[in-house]
């Protein structure tokens, strides 16, 4: 006979912050670091770096709406509602002053956005191969492309197709996406097998270029504060042209914040699973701790 597995215990609690329930973990102590995943992404993708940077900073992950552990969303994402996102969450959790914020691939334009909307809030950011899109057009309208990608998740999850392949998808981009081997994390076949998490990844895929014109539109208007910023790209150690193109995009975009250029190698573009100490070293260094706190490779 088969035993039902036992449910895993929920790291964290759950907040609800602007109506919506967020899953929410705070480790360490000292000042505030909030990390932010990817498309599609959940807490556990940080792991190895809240455990190198608790000893330093009071960690923040959360998950965004309909990902990981947290409730849906009442609307499609955009950029402005994820960087006030980020303020109102350190306001539920009591966290007042300027916060450090951490930001891999698309929660890079998050990370750039709350920096920019919520100056006084923001003590630096760190851009985790932030995506980049130079001169973003979307040439279809933001509803259109909405519907489209909800009424798609919806298919998919009345085919029952989420529960099957959700978990094995999430594998498989984890394997491509690092260039070290990974044990497969317990909540990635619990957390992407549902209708809620299909739809969330639609969504912000969906409107990815919408998020990236936003951001082009607000920096015309809306300087970047003063606090330090570092670009740190993914780099895999090849010398293909994509790659080099790829490390001069992210210089690039280093430049464009005044920021600082940084490589994190040898890595996939999910640097925090591949080399978390870079990650780590990155935030302390935009304080100028990084030269004097140990930090473990792991």
């Amino acid at each position: 006979m088969s035993r039902t597995p036992r449910p895993l215990p929920t790291p964290g609690r759950i907040l609800r912050v602007d109506g919506v329930p967020l899953h929410v973990l705070t480790e360490g102590s000292g000042p505030v670091c909030v990390l932010s995943g990817g498309l599609g992404m959940a807490w556990f993708d940080w792991d190895a770096v809240a455990a190198l940077l608790a000893p330093h900073r009071t960690v923040v992950r959360f998950d965004r709406p309909g990902l990981g552990l947290s409730g849906p969303a009442p609307a499609p994402p955009t950029l402005a509602a994820e960087a006030d996102r980020i303020a109102h969450l350190l306001d539920a959790l009591g966290h007042f002053g300027p916060a450090t914020v951490v930001g891999h691939s698309l929660a890079g334009f998050h990370a750039e956005a709350f920096a920019r909307l919520h100056p006084d809030r923001c003590a630096g950011a760190v851009l985790v191969d932030g995506s980049v899109e130079e001169r973003p057009r979307p040439r279809l309208p933001r509803a259109l492309r909405t519907a489209w990608a909800g009424g798609l998740a919806g298919a998919l999850s009345a085919a029952g197709l989420p529960r099957v392949l959700g978990p094995v998808t999430r594998r498989l981009i984890g394997r491509v996406s690092t260039v070290g081997s990974h044990p497969p994390h317990p909540w990635e076949r619990a957390g992407y097998r549902t209708s809620r998490v299909v739809k969330a990844c639609a969504l912000e895929n969906a409107t990815y270029l919408y998020q990236a014109a936003e951001l082009a539109a607000l920096r015309a208007d809306h300087p970047m504060p003063g606090a330090p910023v570092t670009v740190l790209a993914a780099y895999d150690g090849s010398e293909t042209a994509g790659q080099l193109r790829w490390l001069e995009r992210q210089r690039a975009l280093a430049a464009e914040l005044g920021g600082r250029f940084a490589v994190a190698a040898p890595a996939g573009h999910l640097v925090m699973a591949d080399v978390p100490e870079s990650v780590v070293r990155a935030v302390l260094d935009l304080s100028g701790t990084g030269r004097d706190a140990a930090v473990p490779s792991v």
